[in-house]
């Protein structure tokens, strides 16, 4: 059994017992978290697709840690002239632990 699901704007195919890294989320370590956005359930070799979100079905996670990804150097230059500028960007990201897809009906 599998669900695809969206957070942040990104689409996530999940498995029971998987983790998976997603958006910062404003939770702590250990919290239970509800993911209601279901684009699609698999079930047995029968799949179930939303308009755009399947009712009834949620997938249920919770919280194993938050951090930053890995450091990513973003470099500008202009050809010929005196500017180059170098930044770096850490993403923040929360990593959820797939405990079970429920689906009603």
């Amino acid at each position: 059994m599998y669900a695809i699901i969206e957070n942040g704007g990104k689409q996530y195919k999940v498995f029971p017992g998987q983790t998976i890294r997603v958006e910062k989320l404003s939770l702590d370590n250990g919290a239970d978290f509800t993911l209601e956005k279901v684009l699609m359930v698999n079930k047995e070799d029968k799949s179930i697709y939303g308009a755009p979100y399947v009712n009834g079905a949620r997938v249920l996670a919770s919280v194993e840690s938050t951090g930053k990804a890995r450091k990513v150097i973003v470099h500008k230059q202009r050809p010929r002239k005196v500017y180059r500028k170098t930044n770096g960007h850490r993403q923040p990201y929360t990593a959820l632990k797939i405990r079970e897809i429920v689906l009603e009906g």
